[in-house]
């Protein structure tokens, strides 16, 4: 049976699968496309939580309730430098180290038997992360109290944030797991950590952060690490795109020997951290070139969409022109052939050209505007109106026209007015036996 086909993609949502796969650098499309419907297509959810797997950190969104905190700690390239506590000298030093050593043994076996019991009886409220930004906090405060303000800059905040801000700038993490009943705590912290060599090193070559395993922040932590005694340190860094402890130094170290050891891990993986900046720049080049070629695609599109509606206009504009000249050409017949219509009506209607040798006859001769003449008789009692039709009906006559005399110059009122509703006669207008008249074409005023 064929596997269902799953659903196209939207633009915005192939989008975010692009940006989601140059931000992580997963090479398999369908791993991309499973995370982000995980996460409903929030991308910036979705690109947290795969920085915390590749990190093994809690998610910022979802965090696990008991997932530890981890870093790859199984890399065997990663140096290690362990001080062991000075030797007796001397008889006498000799002599109170043999001394000491039943009483420091018992006391420690069964401080361990103590503790390893009430784990049974009462689970380590360590184990419980309810405020880690909390326990930071309260550790950096009680660190002050103690030992003064001058320290390095400690990171407010949890580790997993120290984690993502050094993987996210490419910068050198530097962690320190305060152990509060250690012998050797307070001397390290006096006179190594805080000392002004120690702190201008640390502020100015990486990120620093701190917490007491006594607070669940730095239990957690801790279980993560792995320490074997106290003071202890970790370097961690990027490294093939994962968070990776590159140096761990335990023991009472000193401030120059701190500062060399610290130098030594930096120089030894400075070529990690260049090789992850240059991949990171060529991704961002490449993102940034995608986005140009995105932008120069939607200009493009918005371009031909820009042509096209353009040519619509143009095309809906001499399609307009075009049923205008027709409607023109439409009415300009219907004109015609009205005037056509109404010239034959009033031919009809014409009262019959009497003969020339009735003594009520006026010879009439119409001189047109395109100097053809037209010659008729009608009556002496005829209006006006009847020479007005005649010419009307006639088709060289133009379509408006008025009659004019030559001697005395003067129009023939044809047409009936609001002063003179009724038209004269012929007689009336004074026309003799014989005439002639000028037809004066008005029809373009």
């Amino acid at each position: 049976m064929a596997a269902p086909e799953e659903p196209e993609l939207s633009q915005a949502q192939t989008e975010k699968l692009l940006q989601f796969q140059d931000l992580t650098g997963l090479e398999s499309m369908d791993q991309c496309r499973r995370t982000l419907e995980q996460h409903n297509w929030n991308i910036e959810s979705a690109v947290q939580d795969r920085l915390n797997e590749q990190e093994g950190v809690p998610s910022v969104f979802n965090p696990p309730p008991s997932r530890p905190l981890q870093v790859n700690t199984a890399d065997h390239r990663v140096y290690s430098y362990i001080v062991s506590r000075p030797q007796p000298r001397g008889l006498l030093g000799w002599s109170y180290y043999m001394i000491m050593l039943p009483f420091r043994f018992t006391y420690y076996t069964l401080l361990d038997i103590f503790r390893f019991a009430l784990r049974f009886i009462r689970p380590d409220p360590r184990g419980r992360v309810t405020d880690p930004v909390g326990d930071v906090v309260s550790f950096v405060h009680s660190f002050e109290e103690r030992y003064g303000r001058a320290h390095p800059v400690f990171y407010q905040g949890t580790y997993s944030q120290a984690l993502n801000d050094a993987k996210r700038e490419l910068r050198y993490l530097l962690v320190y797991l305060h152990g509060d009943d250690h012998q050797d705590t307070n001397e390290f912290c006096c006179s190594t950590l805080c000392t002004e060599e120690v702190i201008t090193f640390i502020n100015t070559q990486m990120l620093f952060w701190a917490c007491s395993t006594s607070k669940p922040e730095g239990y957690r932590v801790s279980q993560a690490l792995r320490e074997n005694t106290y003071p202890f340190l970790a370097m961690i860094m990027l490294k093939d795109r994962k968070m990776t402890v590159v140096g761990r130094l335990e023991g009472l170290i000193q401030p120059e020997d701190l500062i060399n050891q610290l130098t030594f891990i930096m120089d030894a993986n400075q070529t990690y951290l260049m090789s992850e900046r240059l991949e990171r720049e060529e991704r961002n080049q490449t993102q940034v070139l995608r986005q140009q070629q995105d932008e120069a695609y939607l200009a493009s599109l918005r371009a031909d969409q820009e042509k096209d509606r353009k040519k619509r206009e143009e095309q809906e504009q001499r399609r307009q022109e075009e049923e205008n000249v027709r409607q023109s050409a439409l009415a300009e017949e219907r004109r015609r052939r009205t005037l056509e219509e109404e010239k034959e009506r009033k031919s009809e209607c014409l009262p019959p050209e009497p003969p020339a040798d009735d003594p009520d006859s006026v010879k009439i001769v119409f001189k047109l505007p395109n100097d053809s003449r037209v010659e008729r008789r009608f009556l002496f009692g005829q209006s006006l109106t009847v020479i007005y039709d005649f010419l009307f009906s006639l088709k060289e006559s133009p379509e408006k026209f008025q009659i004019v005399t030559n001697f005395p110059r003067r129009v023939l009122p044809c047409l009936p007015t609001e002063e003179q509703p009724n038209p004269p006669t012929l007689k009336e207008a004074g026309l003799s036996r014989s005439e002639v008249v000028f037809v004066q074409d008005l029809t373009d005023d």
